[in-house]
């Protein structure tokens, strides 16, 4: 079976990436989530990177 990326119905806050990306990485979402507000705070890049990636993701058909 082929592993694809899919946005979280489960392991959702604001739209299911975070959640995506730990379920197709098999990990904690809270890490993604921590991972992700770094990548903000850093640079303020993330924020943009989140909002592409929200709405190119496809939601998850099976849930």
């Amino acid at each position: 079976m082929e592993k694809r990326l899919y946005k979280s119905n489960q392991n959702k806050v604001l739209d299911g990436v975070c959640g995506g990306i730990a379920e197709y990485f098999n990990i904690d979402p809270t890490l993604i989530r921590l991972g992700w507000v770094v990548f903000c705070a850093l640079g303020g890049s993330g924020v943009l990177a989140y909002i592409v990636a929200a709405l190119i993701i496809p939601r998850n058909p099976e849930c």
